[in-house]
C-alpha cells in the first residue's frame, strides 16, 4: 500500500478510519474505503455493526477491529476519521460521540432528523474543533461548478427558476427492511425518512447549491405537498417549492417533484430554466445538457471529487471542504418543514396499483411495488413548469386529481405544511 503524499510531495501516513454502519448503504462506504486504502490515503481501522462482518464482507480491508460500541472502537483504534452511515435518528449522537474524541466526520445525509438536532450537532462539532463533511455525494460533482459558471456567464440568460425531478421505485420490502424505514418518528424520536428527506434528498440539495441559496438563512419560504401510496408514515410521492433570498438582493425559486412509486424509474435530474435556454444536470451521472437559443445542444460529462477523499485532503493539506454542515442548512430547513407538516395524505386506491417487485433498494425479488398511475409525467411536468402537483393542469382540469382534492380551499391546512 503506497503512502499518501502532500502537495509538497512528503509522505503522509494513511489516516485510520472507523465506519459506523457497514451494511445497506454502508456497503458503498465500505467499497469506497477499500478504494482509498489501496491508494494509501486511509487505513480501515474499525467497523461498528451490531452483527460483525464476515470474512467475505471484509475482503480487501485487512483485519479492522469490530465492535458494536462506537465510542470504545474510536478510542481503541485511534481513529482520525469516522464515517457515520446509520439510521437518521442516530446521526447527531454518534457525530457528537466522535467529535468529543477529536475524530473528524463524514456524516451521511440527512445530517439530522430535525433542525434542533442539526444545531446541536453543529454546535458540538464546532466546540470540539473537528472537521465535518455531510455526505451529499452529488455536491462533489465538478458539473455543479460548471453549471454555476454557465449561469454567471449568462449562457442561458436570466434564471427563471430551478426544477428538480426524481422518479424512482421501491419495493414493498424496502419499507420493511428496518424498523425506522418509512417512519416519521420511532419510539418518541424523530426519524423523517421520506422521499424528499432521504432517498431523493440529493435532488433538492443539488438544486440549492446551484441556486447559491444552500445556507439556512437563505431560505425565504417553503411550500410542501406530501403524499403516500405505500402503507407507511412518511411521504413517498411529494413536491416542494423553496424560495431563496441571496445576499446580493436577488431571489431564487426551486420546485422539486419526486416519487418512489414510478412506473418507469429513471435518472433524477436538476434543470435550470433561463430566459434564453436551459441546463439539465443528471447528477448521478455527472452529465450536463446545455440548450440555448441560437446554438446546437451541448452535452458534457464531468469528474467528481469523492467526499471522503476531500475530507482527507482537508486534514492533510488544508483543502476546502466541499460540504460542511453550514452549506446544508437550507436543506435542513426543508427537513424541519417536512417534520412539522401534517401527516402525508394517503392516495386513494384508484390512484395507484401494485405490480411485481424488482428487488430495487432491497435485493429482495418479488415483494411487489406500488405504482402511482401517471406519476412519471407529473414529476417531469413539475420540474418543467415549476409547479406543485396540485397546480398542474391540462387545460380541462387537474392532471393529478388526488393532489387537487387535497389542496381544495378549506382543506389546505390539513394537507400542506409551510414555513415562512
Amino acid at each position: 500500500m503506497a503512502p499518501a503524499s502532500t502537495a509538497a510531495g512528503a509522505a503522509t501516513p494513511a489516516l485510520p478510519v472507523v465506519l459506523a454502519g457497514a451494511r445497506g448503504h454502508g456497503r458503498w462506504h465500505l467499497d469506497n474505503i477499500r478504494r482509498l486504502a489501496r491508494e494509501g490515503l486511509v487505513r480501515p481501522a474499525g467497523i461498528c455493526e451490531l452483527t460483525p462482518l464476515d470474512d467475505g464482507e471484509l475482503e480487501g480491508l485487512g483485519s479492522p477491529e469490530q465492535s458494536a460500541d462506537f465510542a470504545a472502537l474510536l478510542e481503541s483504534t485511534g481513529a482520525r476519521i469516522a464515517v457515520v452511515c446509520t439510521p437518521i435518528h442516530t446521526h447527531t449522537d454518534l457525530a457528537l460521540t466522535a467529535a468529543e474524541r477529536g475524530v473528524h466526520l463524514l456524516l451521511e445525509k440527512p445530517p439530522a432528523p430535525s433542525y434542533a438536532e442539526f444545531e446541536r450537532m453543529v454546535k458540538g462539532v464546532r466546540a470540539a474543533g473537528v472537521a465535518c463533511q455531510i455526505g451529499f455525494q452529488s455536491l462533489g460533482s465538478h458539473a455543479v461548478t460548471a453549471v454555476r459558471a454557465l449561469i454567471a456567464d449568462g449562457a442561458i440568460g436570466a434564471v427563471r427558476g430551478i426544477g428538480a425531478a426524481g422518479a424512482w421505485s421501491r419495493d414493498l420490502a424496502y419499507w420493511e427492511r428496518a424498523p425506522w424505514a418509512g417512519r416519521r418518528r420511532l419510539e418518541g424520536r424523530d426519524v423523517v425518512d421520506g422521499v424528499l428527506t432521504n432517498p431523493l434528498a440529493h435532488a433538492v440539495a443539488t438544486a440549492l447549491r446551484i441556486d447559491g441559496g444552500d445556507r439556512a438563512e437563505d431560505v425565504a419560504g417553503i411550500e410542501l405537498e406530501l403524499y403516500r401510496a405505500n402503507a407507511i408514515e412518511s411521504d413517498d410521492t411529494s413536491c416542494v417549492r423553496l424560495r431563496t433570498a441571496h445576499g446580493d438582493g436577488t431571489a431564487g425559486e426551486i420546485t422539486a417533484a419526486v416519487t418512489l412509486c414510478a412506473e418507469r424509474p429513471g435518472e433524477p435530474y436538476v434543470v435550470v430554466h433561463g430566459t434564453g435556454g436551459r441546463i439539465t444536470f443528471w447528477y448521478k451521472q455527472d452529465r450536463l445538457l446545455l440548450e440555448r437559443d441560437g446554438h446546437a445542444p451541448e452535452t458534457t460529462e464531468h469528474a467528481r471529487t469523492d467526499l471522503l477523499r476531500n475530507l482527507v485532503a482537508h486534514l492533510t493539506g488544508g483543502e476546502e471542504l466541499l460540504v460542511p454542515p453550514e452549506r446544508t442548512g437550507a436543506f435542513m430547513r426543508l427537513v424541519e418543514a417536512v417534520r412539522t407538516a401534517p401527516e402525508p395524505v394517503p392516495l386513494p386506491g384508484g390512484a395507484w396499483r401494485t405490480e411485481p417487485g424488482t428487488g430495487n433498494g432491497t435485493g429482495a425479488e418479488g415483494s411487489g411495488r406500488r405504482i402511482v398511475t401517471g406519476i412519471d409525467e407529473l414529476v417531469a411536468a413539475g420540474a418543467e413548469e415549476l409547479a406543485l402537483y396540485s397546480e398542474l393542469s391540462d387545460g380541462s382540469g387537474p392532471r393529478a386529481p388526488w393532489a387537487a382534492a387535497a389542496a381544495r380551499p378549506g382543506r389546505e391546512p390539513e394537507r400542506k405544511g409551510a414555513v415562512a
